[in-house]
């Protein structure tokens, strides 16, 4: 009997510990770390650059309205300080400017057919978009032409002044557009008089950071 009693009583205790057991709350799993989000860096413009232009110039003479197109290839480098870039650049194209009309009584033309300029620039960077100001030396071929009498041709040196924008498009690779006003002064004509250049050119442009 006694050993009966026993044994009743630890299979209680044993129940009893079970169902204690039971009402103790379980550990929750701890919640998974969300992924960490990266920014991309910011857009560095540091560096040389080398690419293609092209686009059409308008403008007058005193001759006449003049017009045309224009390409060409461009070398430049761009230092960044904060938003601020620093840079020089140049460029050389093939020009088709050209315009004739009446003059002494016969049909007079002036002709571009090459352009060049050496620039300084002066942006502001959002990123990977940087619009800019940019001026300095242009340098061209003019030919004046007097039918009857001939032509002249000389190579002038005068003054450049505009802006544009750039930007960063895919890997190394960046475009831009922009205007350009572009004054070559006077040169001389058949007739023994002087005539001007000047053009306003608007272009775009593909470029390769190095």
């Amino acid at each position: 009997m006694k050993k009966l009693l026993l044994a009743s009583a630890g299979i209680l205790a044993l129940g009893v510990a079970s169902a204690s057991a039971a009402d103790i709350p379980r550990r929750e799993a701890m919640p998974a770390k969300a992924p960490v989000y990266m920014a991309p860096p910011i857009y560095n413009w540091t560096g040389f650059y080398a690419g293609i232009n092209g686009g059409g110039g308008w403008g007058r003479s005193d001759f006449a309205n003049l017009s045309g197109g224009l390409v060409g290839g461009t070398l430049g480098y761009n230092w960044q300080s904060g938003p601020i870039v620093y840079g020089l650049e140049g460029d050389i194209d093939w020009s088709n400017i050209r315009g004739s009309g009446p003059c002494a009584g016969t049909t007079c033309e002036t002709r571009n057919d090459w352009l060049g300029t050496a620039r300084g620039r002066l942006g502001y960077a959002f990123d990977r978009i940087m619009p800019y100001v940019t001026g300095g030396l242009a340098v061209g071929d003019v030919k004046t032409s007097v039918a009857g009498l001939g032509d002249s041709h000389s190579t002038k040196a005068g003054w450049t002044l505009g802006g544009g924008v750039e930007a960063a498009i895919a890997g190394p690779w960046t475009a831009k557009v922009e205007y350009l006003y572009v004054d070559l002064g006077n040169t001389s004509t058949p007739l023994g008089t002087d005539t001007n250049f000047h053009t306003n050119i608007v272009r775009a442009g593909l470029n390769y950071r190095f």
